[in-house]
């Protein structure tokens, strides 16, 4: 059980890091065209559904650690 909740962890970190660097990128990109731009662009839409994921990621792993850390208590 604990290695399995493991694996969900480090599963969970590598989630949060690759929406981190994909919501990162694509906010670079949007800096540009939101400046010749009016509203939002679709870059920007994508950037803030990546940092939306990332929070749902790191809330996952945080989840995960509890559980970890209580199972751990048990024994």
């Amino acid at each position: 059980m604990n290695t399995f909740l493991v694996l969900l962890l480090v599963a969970a970190m590598i989630a949060t890091v690759v929406a981190l660097v994909r919501g990162v990128v694509t906010f670079l990109k949007t800096s540009g065209e939101e400046a010749r731009g009016q509203g939002p662009s679709a870059a920007s839409l994508k950037s803030n559904k990546m940092m939306q994921a990332r929070i749902l990621f790191q809330a996952i792993a945080i989840l995960i650690v509890v559980l970890i850390l209580f199972a751990a208590g048990r024994t």
